[in-house]
């Protein structure tokens, strides 16, 4: 198997409460002047953390149950408004392995796949029920597994069946979600056709 592939990961939650949270809210545009991703793990819902560099102890990121999270639960439409890479760029470099939510921006999503970022959906009522849930047991892990398109919740009887893209859920299996690395792997292939090429100089 392709040592990129991802076929389950497990992990602890913390939940992520609002509708339309928007990669302005993940990463606050002042930061965007970082010419490297770096940092971004450290800007990730600063302003909701923060209010003038003092820590906001109400938001979940900042409250201790939840240090050892690498799983988002979340709502509806989660990373709309622009395009940008830093925000899953800031999620992926503070730990997070995958997000569990109602709905995604489908170009947040597919950033998310090619950081290596599992994003799965449930229904509404079943994404409220996980949230009363980790509320009441903030201990809580969750399971996915990717092949069975399955959630597992510590503390609850059955899984929950999930929604991937299909894509997604091919790239994740096949280890191909990281498309520089595949590129990089094909290294011999691309310069065998570069060389075909009339227009390129070798």
């Amino acid at each position: 198997m392709n040592n990129l592939a991802v076929s389950s990961l497990k992990g602890h939650v913390v939940p992520i409460p609002g509708i339309d949270i928007d990669t302005d809210q993940i990463v606050p545009a002042r930061f965007l002047k970082h010419i490297t991703f770096d940092k971004m793990g450290e800007y990730l819902f600063y302003d909701a953390r923060f209010t003038n560099d003092t820590v906001n102890h109400d938001h979940p990121l900042n409250q201790p149950e939840y240090a050892n999270a690498s799983i988002m639960l979340v709502e509806h439409n989660f990373g709309c408004g622009s395009s940008r890479e830093h925000a899953p760029q800031a999620i992926m470099r503070a730990g997070f392995k995958a997000i569990v939510g109602e709905s995604f921006a489908e170009i947040f999503s597919g950033n998310c796949k090619a950081l290596g970022i599992v994003t799965v959906t449930l229904p509404r009522h079943t994404i409220q029920q996980l949230f009363q849930h980790v509320a009441a047991f903030p201990n809580s892990a969750f399971s996915i597994d990717v092949e069975a398109s399955t959630l597992a919740v510590d503390g609850l009887p059955d899984p929950f069946a999930i929604t991937q893209k299909d894509t997604h859920k091919k790239a994740f299996l096949n280890g191909t979600w990281d498309e520089l690395t595949l590129l990089k792997s094909n290294r011999d292939k691309i310069t065998e056709l570069a060389k075909q090429l009339p227009y390129l100089d070798w």
